[in-house]
């Protein structure tokens, strides 16, 4: 068959325009997209972790298996404020002295440590991607400014009922309201349904963008409010996880009899409900129930998320992290909070998903979330940044770097931290008091060991992974809900 002269060359046109277009498009997904998904007190009872209590999360679960799930991940402060400012700024508390609550405005105010620093989201708006941001990202929400497009944030933890089910966010010792604050602690069937839910709105938001088209890569941050307490959701979470099936975790009535002075002090919460009140009053189990029914209600949003995303145009080529900024105690410790520097009060779900990264790969090695900066500059093919003091999880994730000396640091005001590393968990106050856990032999943290000559040589080894800087307390920076760090701030910086 003969080919006139024209249609070859009108071939060759239309090859050209179309090999342009696709080279266009290639230019176009040089860096992939980010999906950068915070749950706000979100503890380790996932399916992929360790199904405690009859856990249901069958979104999260998938997820995970799409990516690599790090079992053994630890946030830099076990409190929202101090360890979203951490991961945002890519610095340790311990380094900004950013112990406590910081205005999303004021991290970059007169802090030398922080008052040039380039935010997460904003490191990605300056290297050229189109940044949008909603939902509890930073302490409240964002700084103004970091993203392109702001979604905002719903003001509080609502929506509340017009009288709380069960407890009054003080506590049983009412004489003492002013000097420890109120708290959203709660629990109950509220609201009616699915999108009366801040959450459910976040992720309505989230779907309208990604089903967008963009002309250069794109950063999604979502921050969902549940768990955080009050754990208020529709009656039909709870119907999915009957009483008779929850299980408590375990508990020791005398488990703090060998804790010292300074972790007391933390550790004195009496506008959360204690492990003898929940027990004695019957509550215990409804709290668990409430706190998996919350979970349970997340877990399917961020399977609509997901759904969504996997229909769209940018599925292929998009990395999704998912993170909790702490751990939450459901009882051990003897009380329901997240406020201190054991295993259950640091240890977070963290998981990445995305191109190149391996599929259903578990890492057992301990890790810090201090580590998502350089991380995911990295995967996105971005310049690193010099101020990041974490490093990239990019060699673990490949078997480039050797697991056995890794360690996860986290601190709770001014010098107090702990180390995770190698199967214990060691801990100093700022009086210089410790205390050791061996995991191999005690996972419920008992038993203190500190003082056991036994373990001399792996306290001597963790204590070289204590930071060698510990700013003061950062003017901005405050927690007024508990007296131990109001006094310890009060304290330390009238020496200075």
């Amino acid at each position: 068959m003969k080919v006139c002269s024209r249609c070859i060359i009108l071939f060759v046109i239309l090859g050209i325009h179309f090999s342009c277009e696709n080279d266009e498009k290639v230019k176009n997904q040089k860096n992939p997209n980010v999906l950068f998904i915070s749950v706000d007190d979100l503890n380790t009872w996932l399916g992929c972790l360790n199904k405690f209590s009859n856990t249901k999360t069958p979104n999260i679960d998938k997820l995970a298996a799409r990516g690599v799930l790090f079992s053994n991940a630890h946030c830099q402060a076990p409190l929202c404020g101090p360890s979203r400012a951490s991961i945002m700024t890519g610095l340790r508390p311990s380094t900004t002295g950013m112990y406590g609550m910081t205005p999303d405005e004021q991290i970059r105010s007169d802090n030398p440590a922080t008052k040039d620093i380039i935010f997460l989201p904003e490191y990605y708006k300056k290297n050229g991607y189109h940044t949008m941001g909603i939902g509890k990202l930073f302490h409240v929400y964002a700084p103004k400014g970091i993203f392109d497009e702001e979604g905002g944030r719903v003001r509080g933890f609502g929506p509340h009922p017009k009288k709380r089910f069960v407890w009054d966010g003080y506590g049983t010792s009412k004489e003492r309201k002013e000097k420890y604050g109120r708290t959203n602690t709660d629990w109950g069937a509220f609201p009616e349904t699915d999108s009366e839910m801040p959450d459910h709105q976040s992720v309505n938001w989230a779907i309208e963008r990604i089903n967008k088209k963009y002309d250069k890569p794109f950063f999604i941050g979502l921050g969902f409010l549940r768990p955080h307490v009050p754990l208020y959701v529709p009656q039909k979470w709870f119907d999915m996880h009957p009483l008779e099936g929850i299980q408590v975790p375990p508990y020791l009535a005398d488990d703090l009899d060998d804790i010292p002075s300074v972790g007391l002090q933390i550790n004195d919460l009496p506008m959360m409900p204690t492990t003898e009140w929940a027990k004695k009053s019957g509550e215990w189990k409804k709290i668990i129930q409430a706190y998996l029914a919350c979970v349970s209600f997340v877990d399917y949003e961020i399977g609509r998320l997901i759904e969504a995303l996997d229909k769209s145009d940018h599925a292929d080529n998009i990395i999704i992290v998912l993170w909790s900024d702490h751990g939450y105690r459901l009882g051990e410790k003897g009380t329901f909070a997240k406020h201190g520097l054991w295993e259950t009060a640091t240890h977070v779900p963290l998981m990445i998903a995305g191109p190149h990264i391996p599929k259903g790969k578990i890492i057992n090695a301990p890790v810090e979330l201090l580590s998502l900066y350089p991380t995911l500059l990295e995967l996105s093919g971005l310049p690193s940044y010099v101020r990041n003091e974490g490093k990239s999880l990019v060699p673990i994730i490949n078997d480039k770097m050797d697991k056995q000396d890794a360690y996860a640091l986290t601190t709770y005001g001014l010098n107090n931290h702990a180390v995770k590393s190698n199967g214990y968990r060691y801990i100093r106050y700022e009086d210089g008091k410790e205390e050791l856990y061996d995991h191999q032999t005690d996972p419920n943290e008992w038993t203190n060991v500190a003082n056991n000559p036994k373990y001399q040589k792996e306290k001597t080894t963790f204590k070289n992974y204590l930071p060698t800087i510990n700013a003061q307390w950062d003017e901005n920076s405050n927690y007024k809900f508990q007296p131990y760090f109001v006094e310890q701030k009060a304290r330390t910086n009238e020496a200075k």
